[in-house]
């Protein structure tokens, strides 16, 4: 984290808060959760990219702290939110791979305990507002996994007007409020996100609210509003129309941060944002449109451009603005994070949780990652892609490129396995395997002891 010296007064003066009677006797803060969908490992103005106007979210850098080594649990949509969601490693929290997008089908099992369960437990006032994509039975939507209020899709993508899911027939409707289906027919849903999210806040202004604001975007379809289309026109297609949808979301980010301000409420609110994994490089996303700059890799793979994610949170007044931490974090991490700065405890979840709290980080107590391994893993059996993390290693079982161009002269798997050293090969293009057989050795052998452990 940079400067050290910010984070240790910082620190400090959380610490002394923290003892004071009058800080104990102040309400916890509110927080909100923003997740984006599909969006790219370095598509936003403070992540380096020059060609997409994204203000909203790199004011919440300006007052906050931007992660640059963050990883998503998983490069496809439901495990990565379900590790985000429950602080697990997916495989651990019942979803290994993308569940549902069908009425009537089950996802994560209810036994799993989300963040807004812990949250209401705790006194908080809970909403999922957007996107799902966890289970479409009642006991595994929203309601039913600890929101008090839910408004959104419980499927994978709709069309943003229709709300309609057309992936995969017959065309279904799907938008739902609390668990009913509610029509809005001809209304923008990033617009009708920000509406109910405000209403959401403007009730509960008085009691501590947590707020899963999933917004899927820029999940194809690219539906970005006219204006962006012109500003983009020179951009060449897809990039075109994927830095207008961009900037469109990011423009309703900035309108509900703006109604947070209106409230009064910014000082008393912690704000998360992160992609749920990279981008997309399939044929309904025009094969491609956002970019993992110098990573290799996109959704639906465990190469850095699939799980390397953009990430940040804020909260004025009591976290450091404007810094950025350069230590490995995990998505899973969000949970005791949140939970240790809200000053609330989390409810006992069998077999434990995998994240570790960033708070020590963040406050400047330590300079140095919580993690010594980090695993992924998608699908299950032999085929499952799977990858562990030991500092600067990466070995990767299986793995699937789903970078598009496809990158020059970058090596492939042997024996279906691909061993990274990132610290001199950030984009992955040359497989050490052969160089160091007896480090693959450990790290395979250390996804083995995980993976049979994940799966008891």
């Amino acid at each position: 984290m940079k400067p050290a010296a910010v984070l240790i007064a910082s620190g400090l003066t959380f610490a002394l808060a923290a003892l004071s009677p009058e800080a104990s006797a102040e309400r916890p803060p509110n927080v909100i959760v923003i997740f984006t969908d599909d969006q790219g490992s370095v598509d936003a103005g403070c992540y380096g990219t020059a060609d997409i106007a994204t203000p909203a979210i790199d004011e919440l850098a300006t007052r906050g702290v931007r992660f640059t080594q963050f990883y998503a649990a998983a490069p496809v949509c439901s495990p990565s939110r379900a590790g985000l969601l429950t602080g697990r490693y997916p495989v651990r929290a019942g979803v290994p791979g993308n569940t549902t997008s069908v009425k009537g089908k089950p996802g994560m099992p209810a036994e799993q305990i989300t963040m807004a369960e812990h949250f209401k437990a705790a006194g908080y006032k809970t909403a999922h507002i957007g996107k799902w994509h966890l289970g479409y039975i009642p006991e595994h939507m929203p309601n039913g996994q600890g929101f008090d209020h839910s408004f959104g899709h419980m499927g994978g993508c709709i069309d943003n007007f229709s709300h309609f899911f057309y992936w995969q027939g017959p065309n279904r409707h799907d938008l739902h409020r609390n668990g009913e289906e509610v029509f809005h027919d001809g209304e923008f849903f990033p617009d009708l996100m920000v509406r109910e999210a405000a209403e959401f806040m403007t009730a509960n202004q008085d009691s501590p609210f947590f707020i899963y604001f999933a917004i899927n975007c820029p999940h194809y379809p690219y539906q970005g509003e006219p204006h962006w289309l012109e500003h983009y026109g020179e951009t060449p297609h897809p990039r075109r129309l994927y830095n207008a949808f961009m900037s469109t979301i990011d423009a309703r980010i900035g309108d509900l941060m703006r109604h947070l301000d209106e409230l009064g409420l910014r000082g008393d609110t912690v704000v998360v944002f992160q992609s749920d994994h990279g981008h997309s490089t399939e044929e309904r996303a025009h094969f491609g449109g956002g970019s993992s700059g110098p990573y290799r890799g996109a959704k639906f793979s465990l190469f850095e451009g699939g799980i390397r994610v953009p990430a940040v949170i804020s909260w004025p007044g009591e976290l450091p603005e404007g810094e950025v931490c350069d230590e490995l974090a995990h998505s899973c991490d969000w949970l005791p994070t949140l939970a240790a700065l809200a000053g609330i405890g989390l409810l006992e979840q069998p077999g434990g949780i995998d994240g570790i709290s960033l708070a020590p980080l963040l406050r400047g107590e330590t300079d140095a990652t919580p993690h010594e391994l980090v695993h992924w893993q998608t699908g299950t059996g032999e085929r499952a892609q799977w990858a562990v993390r030991d500092g600067d290693w990466k070995l990767i079982g299986n793995a699937r490129d789903t970078s598009n161009p496809p990158v020059p002269g970058a090596a492939k798997p042997q024996r279906g396995l691909f061993l990274a050293n990132l610290a001199e090969d950030i984009g992955e293009r040359r497989n050490y395997l052969g160089a160091e057989p007896e480090r693959a050795e450990r790290l395979l052998e250390a996804h083995r002891r995980w993976a049979a452990s994940a799966t008891e």
